[in-house]
């Protein structure tokens, strides 16, 4: 292991603590990683290249979320790229079954690649746009970590969710406007602060629920 891995392993396994994760998972995660810089070489999967920068901003960003879906039984992830927030989760949280919804062949590629490498027995590829998976009401919830606004993502990704499911949005600050603007149908149920370690940065986690009209 060299410095920078070494680096990436400790402050890895620094903000697993933070997060009261167990820091076992700390080595699936470091190959998840490894596999996604290896790739990122060629196929241009994320902008994001300093694997240290990787360990803050997509897994312990992803991570910050973990709390709100141990309970979950199936979440889809739309529009999740190199498998973020997905991949992360389901290897925090076995427990919960993932889909991993990507529409673009190369990312969709890695993204299996990543699932049979990492031995996910609890994730799923579907190459596909979120608006055509044809699983009506099949999910507890959706995610979508940087997919447009609640309202773009519930047009795409909302006939998923069976009845009582949620969207947990990760978004940065507040989005005040987007809640406002939400479709008939649909309300806020909560809005969560999260604290990633090793970022600075404003993160909210928005859920949305149907509403009962």
């Amino acid at each position: 292991m060299n410095a920078d891995q070494s680096a990436s392993r400790d402050e890895l396994q620094a903000g697993l603590v933070a997060l009261a994760l167990d820091t076992a998972i700390a080595t699936p995660l470091l190959a998840y990683l490894s596999l996604l810089d290896r790739w990122n070489r060629t196929y241009n999967l994320t902008a994001i290249r300093d694997p240290r920068d990787m360990v803050s901003r997509h897994l312990l960003d992803s991570l910050a979320m973990h709390a709100y879906v141990r309970d979950v039984a199936t979440l889809a992830d739309l529009g999740t790229g190199p498998g973020l927030p997905g991949i992360p989760l389901a290897i925090a949280v076995p427990s919960l079954q993932v889909t991993l919804v990507e529409s673009n062949g190369k990312k969709a590629r890695f993204l299996r690649e990543a699932v049979r490498s990492l031995g996910l027995g609890n994730a799923r590829v579907a190459e596909t746009r979120a608006e055509a998976l044809d699983e009506p009401g099949a999910y507890a919830a959706i995610t979508a970590r940087a997919l447009a606004t609640l309202a773009d993502i519930l047009a795409v990704g909302g006939h998923l969710l069976a009845p009582g499911g949620r969207l947990l949005a990760m978004k940065g600050a507040r989005p005040d406007e987007e809640i406002a603007a939400l479709p008939t149908g649909w309300r806020l149920q909560a809005i969560h602060p999260l604290a990633v370690p090793g970022l600075a940065a404003e993160r909210h986690l928005v859920i949305v629920e149907r509403s009962g009209d």
